[in-house]
Parts: C-alpha cells; structure tokens; sequence
C-alpha cells in the first residue's frame, strides 16, 4: 500500500488480512490438533472426541475465512489486471497468496475425505467403537436359561455398564454428525450377530436346515417341531430381549427409528425368519392327526409369545417379520381348525380295513382313544377352544362351548360302527365274541381319563357289562361243547364187557383230545390285551376243563394200562400250563427284545393309516 498509487486499492488490501490473519492462526491449532489426534482413543476417549470436534470446527472456520479472504483477493487481482503500470512483483505476490489459501480452503474438504487427518480420526473413533462393543459382547448361557423358561425373568437395566454405554453413545454422535451412522450401524449389527451365534453354539437348531430339502409328512420332524417350539421361546425371550434392551441403551438418542431398524438387522439375521419359515413349511405338510397336535403346540407358542413379538418386532424394519407371524398364525389356525373338523370322517374311512387277525385292540381304537385323550387335555383343550374360536370369528360363525366335545363324541361313535362292523368280518363267531370282549373292556378302562369323564359314568359301565356278555358268549360257544364230551356222568356203558367201555372212553378221549388241540392251536394265535381279563379267562378255562377232565379220567380208567398210556395224551396239570399259556400279546410270547422297534411299527403303521384316510377326505 505504501508503494502503490493507487489508493482505490487500499481498501481492499484492508480487508482481506483480517481474514488472512486468522486463518494462519486457526492453521496453527490444526496443526496441534493433528498431533493429538495420531493418538489411541481408548487412552482417553473423552480428549479425543473432544479434540476431533475442535478439529471440525477448527476446519470448517478455516474454510470459511479462506472463502472470504480469497473473495478479496480475487477483487484486488481484477483490479490490478485493469492498471498497465501495475508492478508485476504485486501481482505476483498476490496470486501466491491466493493460490496459499485455495490450499488452506481445501484442507477442509480433504480432511473429511479418505487420508485426511478427520477421516483418520472418523475411522480411529470406529475401531474403539467395535473395541467397546466386542471387549462387552459375552455369549449368553443359553443351555441354563432354557431351564428357566415359563418363569419371570430377572432382567437387568443394561446388558452393558452405563459407562460404557455413554461411550458408545458419544462416539455415536460424533459420527453421526459426520454421515458416518450407517458405518456405525454396520459395525454393531456384525459384532452383536457374531456374539448371538456364539450364544447360539449350545442349542442344536440344525434341525432348521430340513427347510434346504424340505419334507411332506409331519411324522418325520415330529421331535423337530417340539424342539423348534422350546428353541423359539428361549431365542425371543432371552437372546431377542437381550438384543432389543441393547439396541435401545446404545442408539436411543437417534430415535426409535435407528435402534429399531439395528434390532431388525440382528433378529433377521440370527434366524428369526428360519424359525418361521421353519413353521410355515410344517403347515404346508401332508394332514395327519398328529399334524393337529403339532399345530396346536406351534400355536401355543406364539400364542405366549404374542406381547413379546408385538413389542420386540414393532418398528418399520420389522414389517417383514409381523407379515411372516401373521400369516403363521392364519396357516397354523385354519390348518388345525380342518384336521379336526375331518376327524370323525377320517374314522368312518377306516371301517373298511380288516380287524386285527389275532382278535386284540386295533390300532386305530388305542391310537384313537388315547388321541383324544390328548386334545381334551390341559395341554392342548385350551388352546384347541381358543383355535376354534379365532377360526369361527374369521368364519363370522358363533362358537358353542360344547363344540369340542360334541365333535369328539361323534369320533367315538364312529369307532363304535366300526367296531360293530369289524366283529362282523371274522369268520370264527368265537373271535368275534373276544374281539369285542378285548374292546369292550378297552373302553370300561377310560374310567379316569378325561375321555372317559367326557363320556359318563353310564357309558362306561355298559361297556363293562358288555364286555361281561361277550366274555361269557366266548366261554360257551368255544369251550361248551368240548367241556360237555367228557362231562357226561353216568352215561358211559357199565357192562361188564371191559371192551365196549374202553372203546366208549377212547373215542370220547380222542374227540377231546382232537377238539382241544384245535382250540389250543388256534387259540394260542388269539390276544387279549388287558392282563388281568386274561388271567381271569384263563381262570375260568381252567375252572371249567380241567376239574372236568380230571373228574373223567378218575372215573373212568382203561383195563390196559398200555391202551392208558396211548391214548392219555395230556395229565390235568399239562391242561391246565397250557391253558394259562393262552392269549399272551406278542411282546410275552417272544420277550422284550424288539420291543422299541414293535412298538414304533405300530405307531408307524397306524399314523400311516390314518392319513391316508386324512387325505382321501
């Protein structure tokens, strides 16, 4: 100025060294600050977040006195452009301290850009931020809090310390000041997820992977199905709510909108849609009667854990999971609401198979019985009414409170036809008659059962007398006639011919000997399932033959002991061993050996049946 003419140009100089000047001040602190922030954050997180806010703002003023110094500078140029007699040291000198502060100006800028001291700082506050949270991520025991379920859980104010909690917040808020929330965001999700699988690493849930193949019967993931109910419990009540507490401890100065959307990330992360799709494909089975059972305990547990999910999974970001719950719950009610409508005509259409060879308990009446049993139960009769109840509803149909067991009675009936029909089909009116002695008793024997209380005492006791006749009807028309061959006091010749009485005794002899072996053969392949009714038949066998027999053989012997000895095929005794040896089930005819197998055949077997005729309803 004190060398130059001209004065227009004063003014000008005046005003770009302000600014100027305290750009090449706030230049110096950011130099300091840069130093400061080439430290670790965890040495004191607090100096740090503070010193990189300084860093900000130390920049951001940089840049906008730069901005204003070089608008003059760029002024004074113009003018000297314009003045031919201008010193061309001037300009020089000039255009080098404007192109000094473009730099300064761009300090700003490439300070939040890749290798700029803020960025290195940004990314300097992420690493402690996944420090924090990995250093304070500790697997849950999952295996123990499975068996504190159905209880009240005792729940902390924080999964995490409140100091560390403020620090996760602090850094979150620097961040998010500069655009860096989602990169936070991701960080948290990949550490807390890692975490959930190994809280994960002790419950067994490769049963989930049948979704990769799929399959069409209940049957074979029955177990499955209960562990996926006891493993989606424990998953949403204590690793889900561990989850959705954090989320919000750590993210709820951002807003539910934030934390939520995390929490969403995680839930879907760890399986929570396997598990649904896990139930949906369980609807989508073949129907089956135990299909019911299942569906019943799949809505059992989402029937619990209705609060959970309306709380846990309530945000925008969980849109994807109320839509899948919903419409598991509208598959598991209308899919339970048809198995059980189809029930009765399910029992009719096995009227037309053949009864058990043997005369025992076929297994659709045990199978039957003791289904029903089930589903009048505390386990599933509640849950069962609230289904029929929500399915109506949806129906626009009213519910009666006798529906339930007004469709179980007509099961029972069914199986009575079918019964009826069944005895008719065997050939041997004796089989017949302890066919329906088995299964009469089959049914006396509910007494105590809720099917049995659902049906009354005046039911029961006449399925007590009848099983009564038929027992007796058994007796009569099996064992009557041969009891009556050697049954014939004082009708046998006395003459003293010894030839004709012997010939007499021989032939009465033989015709018992023949006609008790027939039984005993035949018979030795029939069951009475009920132990204490066998016993007691055989008891009555053994009180009406073999007194008898013994009576028989003591009245009248042989006058030739060799003709005794060959034709006296059995003593009273053996008469009596075998007799006691009748209607064994096959279990205590061969032992124990197959018996899981036998047993597991016959569930198989029956289930199969069962089906099938599910299915051609």
């Amino acid at each position: 100025m004190q060398q130059c003419s001209l004065l227009e140009i004063g003014d000008h100089v005046d005003r770009v060294i302000g600014p100027t000047a305290a750009v090449l001040k706030v230049f110096s602190s950011v130099r300091l600050l840069e130093k400061s922030l080439f430290t670790d954050p965890s040495t004191d997180l607090c100096a740090y977040l503070s010193d990189t806010k300084r860093l900000e703002e130390a920049l951001k003023f940089l840049a906008d006195n730069c901005r204003l110094a070089i608008q003059w500078l760029e002024g004074i140029i113009e003018f000297l452009e314009v003045k031919a007699n201008t010193n061309e040291l001037y300009k020089l000198n000039v255009n080098k301290s404007l192109r000094i502060l473009q730099q300064l100006q761009g300090m700003e800028e490439h300070a939040r850009l890749d290798g700029g001291i803020l960025s290195t700082a940004f990314e300097k506050l992420e690493t402690e931020f996944r420090q924090l949270l990995t250093q304070n991520s500790v697997p849950l025991p999952m295996a123990s809090l499975a068996s504190s379920l159905g209880q009240q859980a005792c729940v902390a104010e924080s999964p995490f310390p409140r100091p560390i909690i403020d620090k996760l917040q602090a850094i979150i808020e620097r961040l998010n000041l500069n655009d860096r929330l989602e990169n936070c965001k991701a960080i948290y999700v990949e550490v807390r997820c890692l975490n959930a699988e190994r809280s994960l690493e002790s419950v067994n849930l490769s049963y989930l992977e049948i979704l990769a193949t799929g399959f069409e019967d209940v049957l074979g993931i029955e177990n499955s199905i209960d562990q996926w109910s006891r493993h989606l419990e424990l998953v949403v009540k204590h690793l889900f709510e561990h989850e959705y507490r954090l989320c919000n401890n750590v993210y709820e100065r951002l807003g539910s909108d934030v934390w939520t959307g995390c929490f969403a990330e995680i839930a879907t992360e760890v399986g929570i849609l396997s598990f649904l799709q896990f139930g949906r494909h369980v609807t989508e089975s073949t129907n089956h009667p135990i299909k019911l059972l299942k569906l019943l305990d799949i809505f059992r547990v989402l029937n619990s854990l209705r609060f959970d999910f309306n709380r846990l999974f309530s945000g925008k970001a969980c849109e994807e999971i109320r839509t899948m719950t919903r419409d598991l719950i509208k598959r598991v009610v209308n899919g339970a609401a048809q198995i059980f409508w189809e029930l009765p005509a399910q029992v009719e259409l096995e009227r037309r198979s053949s009864p058990p060879l043997d005369g025992s308990i076929p297994r659709l009446v045990s199978f039957v019985t003791n289904y029903c049993n089930q589903l009048l139960g505390d386990s599933y009769m509640p849950y069962l009414t609230q289904v029929l109840e929500i399915n109506l509803s949806w129906r626009q149909e009213p519910y009666q409170d006798d529906l339930v067991f007004s469709q179980v009675y007509h099961i029972v009936k069914e199986i009575a036809l079918n019964l009826d029909a069944w005895s008719k089909a065997y050939e041997d009116i004796s089989l017949s008659y302890l066919f329906m002695m088995n299964n009469h008793l089959h049914f006396y024997n509910l007494r105590g059962t809720v099917l049995g209380n659902m049906m009354g005492e005046s039911w029961l006791k006449a399925h007590e007398q009848y099983k009564d006749y038929f027992a007796a009807l058994y007796l009569r028309e099996s064992w009557g006639k041969l009891m009556c061959l050697i049954n014939q006091k004082g009708q046998l010749s006395s003459s003293n011919d010894g030839r004709v009485s012997n010939q007499v005794l021989v032939k009465k002899l033989q015709a018992f000997n023949v006609g008790f072996d027939e039984r005993y053969k035949k018979q030795s392949n029939w069951v009475i399932s009920d132990e204490n009714l066998r016993k007691k038949v055989c008891k009555h066998l053994v009180e009406g033959v073999v007194p008898i027999y013994k009576t028989y053989m003591q009245n009248y012997c042989f006058s030739n002991q060799k003709d005794a000895g060959k034709y006296v095929k059995y003593t009273a005794e053996s008469l009596e061993n075998m007799l006691n040896s009748l209607f064994l089930p096959q279990l205590r005819k061969y032992g124990n050996i197959e018996k899981a197998q036998w047993i597991g055949k016959i569930k198989e077997v029956m289930s199969n049946q069962f089906r099938l005729a599910l299915k051609a309803v």
